[in-house]
This record gives structure tokens, sequence and C-alpha cells, in this order.
């Protein structure tokens, strides 16, 4: 199964790639290989926050095993988006790249979004997670924090058309929503019974 994720997390790239040689991207191809990166970004990230949801509301425990992986892939994908950007667009001009982060909000949020990333792909391995231990999940926690960035990036960006990124935030609010739900079911049940008693 895990071989099967990984060549199914490719196919977004064969097709870039694919489409990319055969002059299949419009007038301005390397804004759409941005912008096609971008969204395979968001997407990778909540394929990612949907494991926990599913484990919660189907009892399907089987699919945490792959959350590393797929983490792993939207991170793969945000470096090709921030490369597409700063190498196909800007030629890796560093002055120009400053400036941009200045003057566009939207692409000081998707930086730091990139930059809150890094850590949490270095420490995705297991021998990073016994190093760590309890601070390994305090850690990971970030991947909550990244979505939102990539959300509101992509929304800031866009100037007209906001279906995209609504769609994106609507689907980021319900896989968020299900994990305050159960964080807040295990805080009541955690609470000593006079507590619950009072609250009754």
């Amino acid at each position: 199964m895990k071989k099967l994720i990984f060549i199914l997390s490719l196919l977004p790239l064969s097709y870039l790639v694919y489409a990319t040689l055969t002059n299949q991207l419009g007038a301005n191809p390397i804004s759409e290989i941005i912008h096609f990166t971008g969204l395979w970004t968001l997407n990778f990230l909540c394929i990612t926050l949907l494991i926990t949801p599913v484990r919660i509301l189907f009892k399907q425990n089987q699919w945490v095993k792959y959350r590393r992986l797929l983490g792993l892939y939207a991170f793969f994908y945000m470096m090709l988006h921030f490369l597409s950007y700063s190498g196909l667009d800007l030629h890796f001009s560093w002055p120009e790249i400053s400036h941009d982060l200045i003057k566009h909000p939207f692409v000081y949020v998707g930086f730091t979004a990139l930059v809150l990333t890094l850590p949490l792909a270095l420490t995705s391995n297991t021998y990073a997670q016994k190093k760590l231990k309890k601070n390994w999940k305090t850690l990971h926690k970030l991947a909550y924090v990244i979505p939102v960035l990539g959300v509101i990036h992509f929304w800031w960006l866009v100037k007209r058309d906001l279906t995209q990124p609504i769609l994106y935030a609507i689907i980021l609010i319900v896989l968020l929503g299900v994990r305050l739900y159960k964080y807040s079911i295990q805080a009541v049940n955690k609470k000593p019974q006079w507590e619950q008693f009072q609250e009754s």
C-alpha cells in the first residue's frame, strides 16, 4: 500500500512534466507551474490532516502509518512551488525575492509556512522522534498552523475569484473542527467527577 501511495503521489508531478513538455500550460507556463504546485501543496496538506478525522469518525487506524509519507509529499510540492517562484519566475534574484517579501504579504505568509515546514521534514524520521521525545509532538503541532498559513497565502494571492481559497478554507475548518471536538470531549472526560456534576 505504501508503494502505491508513493507512486500515486508522484502523478501530479508527472502530469506537470508532461504538460510542460507538450506545451499545454497556456500563454504563461511559469505562472501555471507555480499555481499548480501551490494547489498540490494544499491538497497534500489537507490529505495529511484528513488521516485523523478518518481514524476518529470511521475507526480506520491503518491510515495513520501513511501520514508521514503524505506530509513529506506536502513538503516536496511546497519546495517545488517555492523553487518555481524563486527560480523560474525570479531567477533566484534574492534582492527581488526580498522585495517581494516586504511588498506582498501573501509572499511573506507563504515563505513563513515553508520555513515552519522545514523542521517538520527534517524531524519526520524515527531517530528524531526518539531523540526529541515529548518535544517531537510539540514541534509537530506546527502541522496545524502550516495549512492555515497556506490558505491565507492563497486567499491573499487571489484578487478576484475567491472560490478555490474559500473551498480550501471550508475543508480546513472541517478537518481542524473534528480535532477540536475530539480534544474537547477528552478534556471533559478527564475532569474529576465532582466537576462534571457541578456543570450538569
